[in-house]
């Protein structure tokens, strides 16, 4: 009897129906609220499965070199194999056929995603995939662009975590270092109870629930080594609901010149600069919505509950960093503290003729002063109302190391930043050049169809974070190659393989500030470098401003 158990118990051959060929090219839905206007709808992707837990497919994503997990998926059983990207109309018309991948190529670049609870850990990117979930966040890249780079070792491609912090909480209580994780993992479930950051409930009828995930990360010192493991609890945000689960999710941020402003004028006057942090921050909030999520793992309930009500806010959330805010600001406003008109993230207090400064910077603080006794007040109200923990005098905040120079000075540096960038792109190892500017070469705007095969678009922002932060000093270069942004050119792409060398030789370098400094005067002349703008326009260049010649 060629009969299957189901057909014998069910008196009817089962379904194949949702059954397709394995390894045919399929073409990946990207949600309407997940892409741009103009961005294509789909991407071109390899059926791999089923995914156990749903009715959902598990597939590849050629352009983002990950697996995802996607109900939304259309199948092309005639076409097999690696393919690059195609375009909008590629993607729509499912024309897979004519399309074929350089197999000698790097894998492509990582995207900064939120990672599924419950799947395996994730790995670099060039040797494994990772396991995603199908509608988390990820970052919009160009769909004109290719997703091939340029070809050079593993280290040009940007691993999406570090390899020795774990990705899932399965991950993290059964790796060699899962006592630090179990610990951390316990401190942050500790944490929660304390604030009552949730309530057991019965999910109300037309309610949904959002799930919940654990990130692991290791927090480490200026110098590399391992200050803490930490465990965070987090919210799914992107399955929240506008007008049910949110309503405003707005909080300011200090600009990076403020910090700069701060710690200028606590040299200048010989303040010291001491470093707050928040524990667990965005816990105080209180929430206003009503918001359900699952039970998260490593989290047990007695009786007949089936989901947890949110009373404060949780990382993630789309309104955390706007109720932490709040929160904060009324706090510190009540204790004396006004907001300043230029940066609502900078508090100052004036108490008889003394003056205190207070930067916040979501759950990192830096607080001085002209007196030390009100220092110590001000730090008490703050760790009564907040758990807090206190590093004393500011070495390291914000990426961004606080070098004390023998004259009394004090520099800005973003050494760590550098050598991450260099890495990223695959210039860790490049030779250092005196200039960021190659004072022959003349960069013009190119009327070729094709661009560059490198990751120019990534490289400028990444330099422009690093001028806007630390490194004045190559704000006119990363100008000069942000002009070309729509269509890069070789020669683009060597002017910004350029300013990756100087930086290798000048890691050290940045902003500093002296004690004596008053004014500075700066000569200015013509500027003579036959570089990019100098063919369109002449500008006058000098130290802290620029003129444009009518």
């Amino acid at each position: 009897m060629h009969k299957t158990p189901f057909e014998i118990v069910h008196n009817s051959k089962p379904s194949v129906k949702h059954m397709q060929v394995f390894g045919c090219q399929v073409c990946i839905l990207t949600p309407k609220e997940k892409r741009p206007k103009w961005d294509p709808k789909a991407r071109t992707g390899i059926f791999l499965g089923y995914e156990e837990a749903s009715k959902a497919y598990r597939v590849y994503d050629i352009e983002a070199g990950q697996v995802f997990i996607s109900r939304d998926v259309n199948f092309d059983e005639s076409a097999f194999g690696l393919s690059p990207p195609t375009t909008a109309e590629d993607a729509d018309d499912l024309d897979f056929n004519s399309l074929d991948l350089d197999d000698e190529a790097p894998a492509p670049p990582t995207r900064t995603v939120r990672q599924r609870p419950g799947l395996e850990e994730s790995s670099a990117p060039d040797n494994h995939t990772t396991h995603q979930e199908e509608y988390e966040e990820t970052k919009n890249a160009d769909a004109s662009t290719p997703p091939v780079f340029w070809r050079a070792s593993a280290n040009a491609i940007e691993t999406a975590v570090d390899l020795s912090e774990p990705s899932t909480f399965k991950d993290a209580v059964s790796v060699p270092d899962q006592a630090h994780w179990r610990e951390a993992i316990r401190a942050e479930l500790e944490s929660v109870r304390l604030r009552e950051v949730f309530r057991a409930a019965k999910l109300p009828k037309g309610h949904c629930s959002i799930g919940t995930k654990w990130v692991f990360k290791i927090k480490r010192k200026a110098d590399g080594s391992i200050d803490k493991y930490k465990a965070r609890l987090v919210a799914k945000g992107f399955k929240q609901q506008y007008g049910m689960d949110y309503t405003e999710t707005f909080s300011p941020v200090a600009k990076y010149v403020t910090p700069r402003m701060v710690i200028a004028v606590a040299n200048y006057f010989g303040w010291t600069i001491d470093q707050l942090d928040v524990v667990t921050a965005f816990l105080h909030g209180v929430m206003k919505e009503q918001v359900f999520c699952v039970i998260p793992e490593g989290v047990e309930l007695e009786g007949s509950f089936d989901c947890l009500e949110l009373v404060k806010a949780i990382y993630v959330l789309k309104q955390a960093s706007r109720v932490w805010d709040e929160t904060f600001d009324e706090f510190v406003c009540a204790i004396g503290f006004q907001a300043s008109s230029l940066d609502p993230c900078l508090y100052i207090r004036i108490v008889e003729g003394q003056c205190v400064l207070l930067l916040v910077y979501v759950d990192d603080m830096l607080i001085t002063g002209s007196s030390c006794e009100l220092i110590a007040r001000n730090k008490t109200d703050l760790k009564t109302q907040f758990e807090m923990t206190d590093s004393g005098k500011c070495a390291f905040v914000l990426e961004i190391d606080l070098l004390d120079g023998a004259d009394g000075s004090v520099t800005l540096c973003q050494r760590r930043s550098v050598d991450e960038i260099l890495k990223r792109f695959g210039m860790d190892d490049c030779k250092a050049v005196a200039s960021p500017v190659d004072m022959s070469s003349r960069l013009v705007s190119s009327g070729e169809v094709t661009k560059v095969d490198a990751p120019f678009r990534e490289a400028v922002d990444a330099l422009m974070h690093l001028t806007t932060a630390t490194r004045p000093d190559i704000a006119f270069a990363v100008g000069c190659v942000s002009r070309f942004m729509e269509n890069p050119q070789e020669e683009h792409w060597v002017a910004v393989k350029r300013i990756f060398r100087y930086l290798q030789g000048t890691k050290m370098h940045g902003s500093a500030t002296s004690q004596m400094q008053r004014s500075t005067f700066v000569a200015t002349r013509m500027q003579t470098g036959p570089v990019t703008s100098m063919i369109v326009s002449r500008r006058l260049v000098t130290y802290s401003c620029c003129w444009v010649r009518q």
